[in-house]
């Protein structure tokens, strides 16, 4: 079924692939902006484990992700993938990023011709540094105009107890993202368009390594002036390593950018923010993912990231401590003196 991207229309049959945190939230944006606007919107979403799904499908719940938060009955799940791709305009993927390009190569023959994907993914793909959107198009032989990022400061759990926000949706083609945008507009949910999907796709990339770093200072008891310094100076990286791939300096002062950074690096809702915590107060690597119920994506992209910086040249201080450390290359407690550790220059230079 091909998407009608004309008028003031939005997607009537979606499939969300993907039944974490983010993918169920994101399912249950689209079912209440939906009935916010009088429409009729068919969600299907995808889950590998049959409990999880029973569950969103007798119960209306997720409550391993989203405890009682209250699933609107438009949501129907399944472990049977062409079930939920079938017939779907709108195709979301919210799979932990290092899976994708198999999960992908697995599910192409099942996707609609036609139909708009959007990535709700922030990650790099280890070994070939590809962004999320560009490991859809090379699998799913999807132009770049058909194929959308939605990002910004998207706490799961927050959205899905309504609290408002704002996020960004990033296509190049302005007209698919309105249509997306209209498709996810909920009471409590307001989406802004770009077409810089570098910028966006980078900016929620590397706010989760930052958010390592941050975590990383609180789990050590550093103060808030620390926390502050890596939180900008991270963003300077961010800038760097964006426009060096070509997306816009705008996109870092914005949702996708500052707005991203700010609440990944502060809420304790932050699974980076977590996962850096706990290895500032001492545990290892894999004592943290065991502890951890969710993927970190800073965890699983840093060292990609690292090595596309090193590839273009982009000096990225803070991104190489944090690989430091997860590759018990560095001590949390040698941590502190390195992520500022940039030669003396004005602010603004990057």
């Amino acid at each position: 079924m091909t998407a009608d991207f004309g008028g003031t229309g939005s997607a009537t049959t979606v499939a969300v692939l993907g039944a974490g945190s983010w993918g169920t939230t994101f399912a249950k944006i689209l079912a209440d902006a939906a009935t916010a606007s009088g429409t009729e919107r068919d969600i299907r979403l995808w889950g590998r484990r049959g409990e999880v799904v029973d569950q969103i499908n007798l119960k209306h719940r997720n409550e391993q992700y989203l405890k009682d938060i209250a699933l609107p009955p438009s949501i129907t799940a399944s472990t049977d993938v062409a079930e939920v791709l079938a017939g779907a305009q709108l195709v979301v993927l919210a799979v932990p990023a290092q899976t994708l390009r198999p999960q992908l190569r697995e599910w192409k023959h099942l996707v609609e011709p036609g139909s708009l994907v959007v990535s709700l993914m922030k990650g790099l793909e280890l070994h070939t540094d590809a962004r999320m959107s560009e490991v859809i198009s090379e699998e799913l032989s999807v132009p770049a105009s058909r194929i959308a990022v939605v990002s910004g400061p998207n706490l799961a759990m927050e959205i899905a107890r309504e609290e408002p926000t704002a996020s960004v949706v990033a296509c190049t083609d302005p007209t698919a993202a309105g249509w997306i945008a209209r498709s996810c507009t909920a009471p409590y949910f307001r989406p802004y368009t770009t077409g810089d999907v570098v910028g966006v796709e980078i900016g929620g990339i590397v706010k989760n390594i930052i958010a390592l770093a941050v975590g990383i200072c609180e789990g050590k008891r550093m103060g808030d002036n620390t926390k502050a310094s890596v939180i900008t100076r991270g963003l300077a990286e961010t800038s760097r390593l964006s426009l060096a791939l070509g997306g816009e300096v705008q996109t870092m002062a914005g949702l996708a950018g500052l707005g991203d950074l700010v609440a990944t690096c502060s809420s304790p809702l932050s699974r980076n923010h977590t996962a850096g915590r706990l290895l500032g107060k001492g545990l290892t690597l894999d004592q943290v993912t065991a502890e951890m119920t969710q993927t970190a994506e800073g965890i699983k992209s840093a060292q990609a990231v690292h090595e596309l910086a090193g590839k273009r040249g982009v000096e990225m201080p803070i991104t190489a401590a944090v690989v430091a450390v997860l590759a018990g290359k560095l001590s949390v407690d040698e941590l502190g003196p390195l992520l500022l550790s940039r030669d003396l220059k004005p602010e603004g230079d990057y």
